[in-house]
């Protein structure tokens, strides 16, 4: 992980994807699935990846919300949404954020990264790029 990233993370104490990230690693992934398939393939592997606990699953929204705590005892709280872009192809954006005051010396982008590593290795046959 870069100084800066870790410099940024003294201040910020969230995280987030999406399509205009400057961040290469925190662009939207994008799986050529139905949203339903998509929403079933990331909520199973969800619920396997370690030291995660899933508290809510929201179908409807496509949202799942994580928790993961950290080696120092901070409680990350984690939303994972599975957006419709067309009927065959399914978005995963990743928004982290941690209790608690100061930075997260960028644990909420090694969490972001973490997730999307495991989502990209299951899905691997489905993984494209954009729309």
């Amino acid at each position: 992980m870069s100084l800066k990233r870790s410099l940024i993370g003294l201040l910020r104490s969230h995280e987030l994807t999406g399509d205009k990230a400057k961040d290469p690693l925190l662009k939207s992934h994008y799986y050529k699935l139905s949203r339903e398939r998509a929403w079933e393939e990331v909520v199973s592997t969800l619920k396997k990846m370690q030291g995660y606990k899933v508290l809510h699953e929201v179908q409807s929204v496509g949202e799942i919300v994580l928790e993961k705590r950290t080696v120092t005892g901070r409680t990350m709280d984690i939303t994972v949404s599975v957006i419709n872009v067309n009927p065959v192809t399914a978005a995963v954006d990743i928004y982290s954020a941690s209790r608690g005051s100061f930075g997260d010396l960028g644990s909420n982008y090694r969490i972001i990264i973490d997730i999307y590593r495991t989502l990209d290795k299951k899905l691997a046959q489905y993984k494209t790029t954009g729309i």
